[in-house]
Order: C-alpha cells, then structure tokens, then sequence
C-alpha cells in the first residue's frame, strides 16, 4: 500500500507518512491502513488532488480564457501576431506571479516579471533549467512586441509555437 500511495498520492503526502508510521498487530493495521486508503479515494472524488485552492483555479481559469483569446487572435490575419504575444506573455507572467504566491516565494529584491518569477520557482526546484530556458525565450518573444519589434514578432508560426509551449507548460504545471 505504501508502493501505492508513493506513487499516486505523492512521496511527501501526509497519507504516505500515515501508512508508514502504521503500527500494531495485524488487525489493527490492515484496519488503519483500509481507512487511510479510504480517506485518498475520498480526497480524490471530491477533487482535492489538483491541489488547487479555489482562488488558484480561479486564476488559473481565467489566464486560460486570455489564452483562447490570443489563440483568435492568431488565426485572424487581420491582427498583427505581435498581439497575440503579448497576450500570451502576459498570462504566462500571471501564471508564474500566481505559482510564487501560492508557494509562498519571494523574489527578493528584483523587480516582479517573468524572469524574477521563474527564477524564484527555479531556486525552490520546481522549474529545470529547460523550463526556465524556454520560460526566457518566451519572453524574449513578448518583449519585442511590446516594444515594438515587428520583425521580431511578426512569424504567425512562431508565436503559433509560443502559444502551444506556454499552453503545454502550465498544464503539465497544473498537473504536479
């Protein structure tokens, strides 16, 4: 059962650290254990697993919502992509903002953005550096179309993959 609960619930999760600590005869243990199985499978029925607070989901919620609109955005030709990448950017810094909060994380002394946030997350080891690499490049992207970079963000195919990393990333994010 602890091979189990390792693997779904978490090696740090408390229902993994109360099978473990089960003592006593046999009886008594294979009863304790059945109600901490029981309490899992009630935890995930209910949706605690995502781990989520419901002002987390909120946010996270609507940054998938910007995330659509940057998606139409792209696939009119009558808005330079250069939009889209600045919306895409800007969720993908709300994400981070709202992931350092949530972790309870500071960014010191630097100024709040993208790199701050992702280098925050990093040093808590919850970005690799290739999340980070990426994190950067996407932003790299962002920032020459808010300053007005047009041929730096004018590649539709581009931001087309911008959009599906930045999508992909906070997915897999939401997941762990």
């Amino acid at each position: 059962m602890c091979d189990f609960l390792r693997h779904y619930a978490g090696p740090k999760s408390e229902f993994l650290k109360q099978a473990e600590a089960t003592t006593g005869h046999n009886h008594y243990m294979v009863a304790t254990l059945e109600s901490i199985l029981t309490s899992f499978i009630q935890y995930l029925e209910v949706g605690l697993a995502t781990g989520l607070s419901p002002e987390r989901q909120a946010q996270m919620d609507i940054v998938s919502d910007l995330l659509g609109q940057a998606n139409m955005l792209l696939e009119n030709s009558k808005y330079h992509p250069a939009a889209a990448a600045i919306l895409i950017g800007a969720c993908l810094e709300e994400f981070l903002r709202t992931w350092v909060e949530a972790e309870s994380l500071s960014v010191g002394a630097s100024r709040p953005g993208i790199d701050a946030y992702s280098k925050a997350l990093r040093s808590a080891e919850l970005l690799s550096k290739q999340d980070v690499k990426d994190i950067t490049s996407w932003a790299g992207v962002r920032n020459h179309a808010a300053h007005g970079e047009w041929e730096e963000a004018s590649d539709r195919n581009r931001i087309r993959l911008m959009l599906e990393g930045v999508n992909l990333f906070m997915r897999q994010r939401q997941r762990d």
